[in-house]
């Protein structure tokens, strides 16, 4: 097994390790498939595919639980904003716009922002073609900090 291949093996190893934190089954399953992507050095759909599944996870924590509380403060920040019923309507929104409006309502805190943000970066560079290059350590970093800050805590 070449050096690469081995250090693929172990960082998916290591993050197969966090699967048990996640309770719910769909939740669980799309971090399993962005660790399978990882695993087939498909890096850059290990890193669209997980950010997928961490947005729905937040949409879906928003439309249960922090829904006014949304639309409140993106028709603060923004008067045309058409009040979101569902995740449907969230996804009208642009993520970083999204993500900042999370912190404001504390939904998460700063840092956690922060990351998530350098994240969605990372999925942009990923998801559009261009000569981004990314190795195994990065994807994996990538995962963890989904995993970390959304799939096991949503």
């Amino acid at each position: 097994m070449s050096e690469k291949k081995s250090h693929a093996v172990n960082d998916a190893k290591d993050l197969r390790a966090h699967l048990s934190a996640i309770a719910n089954p769909q939740t669980k399953s799309f971090i399993e498939e962005a660790i399978s992507c990882l695993e087939a050095d498909q890096k850059r759909a290990a890193v669209v595919f997980s950010w997928i599944g961490a947005m729905a996870v937040l949409y879906d924590e928003v439309v249960s639980n922090h829904l006014a509380a949304f639309n409140a403060e993106a028709i603060r920040k923004d008067a045309k904003w058409k009040v979101a019923k569902n995740s449907d309507d969230l996804g009208k929104m642009k993520e970083f716009d999204f993500l900042n409006i999370l912190e404001t309502i504390s939904v998460i805190g700063k840092n956690v922002k922060q990351e998530l943000q350098q994240c969605l970066q990372l999925r942009n560079g990923c998801g559009h073609p261009n000569s981004l290059k990314i190795g195994f350590r990065r994807v994996a970093a990538h995962i963890e900090i989904l995993i970390l800050n959304v799939f096991s805590k949503f």
